[in-house]
Order: structure tokens, then sequence, then C-alpha cells
């Protein structure tokens, strides 16, 4: 299983590294050829959306303190079963790390909701 995701990984870096080189060229090949339009050099980037994101600080602080919580829960699993939370079987870990890190993002996303009514 291991070998397989490790040929995976490989042949997905070696793709985008030739796309992007290739993509690096036509541009290239675009821009010496004046055909800027083709290219979109000259277009002003448009906004993803018409909201800003004015409190960056807040969404990151609210993501790093359910991610310390996920920590300190991790933490607490071990004193109760060593057997949860071991070397080898480290998914559990994760998932409870992911699913703290998924809460903070949510609750931003409720706190900026409420924040837009």
């Amino acid at each position: 299983m291991e070998e397989i995701l490790i040929t995976g990984v490989v042949f997905f870096a070696m793709y985008h590294i030739i796309k992007s080189i290739s993509d690096h060229l036509l541009r290239r090949k675009l821009i010496k050829a004046e055909q800027y339009e083709r290219v979109g050099i000259l277009e002003a980037p448009k906004p993803t959306s018409d909201e800003v994101n004015k409190y960056p600080s807040l969404k990151w602080g609210l993501v790093a303190f359910m991610a310390g919580l996920g920590f300190i829960v991790i933490d607490l699993l071990k004193l109760f079963n060593k057997d949860w939370i071991d070397g080898r079987n480290a998914v559990l870990p994760i998932g409870i790390l992911l699913v703290f890190v998924a809460l903070g993002f949510l609750i931003y996303f409720f706190i900026m909701n409420g924040k837009k009514k």
C-alpha cells in the first residue's frame, strides 16, 4: 500500500511540474507573438466575492484555538485508554484534530454570517 501511495505522489508532482513549465513556455510564446488578450495578462484580476475578509486574525485565531483544543482532547484520551492513541494507530488523533480545525472554520463562518445580518 505504501508503494502505491509513493508512486502516486511522485507522478502527481511530476505532472504538476511539467504542466507549470509548459504553461510558462506557452505564455512566453504568446507574449512574444503580441497576443496579450489570449495570455490574460492585461485584464484586471476579478474579485472572487463581494465580501472582503475583514477579520483574518479572528479566523486564524479560532482555527489555532480549536487545533489546540483538539490536541488537549487527544492528550486526555491517552489518559483513559492508551491503546486508542499510539504510534501505529495515528488515524484517531489526526481525525480528532481535523474535526476541531473544521469546527474552528465553521464557528468563524457562522460569526461572519451573523455579522452580515
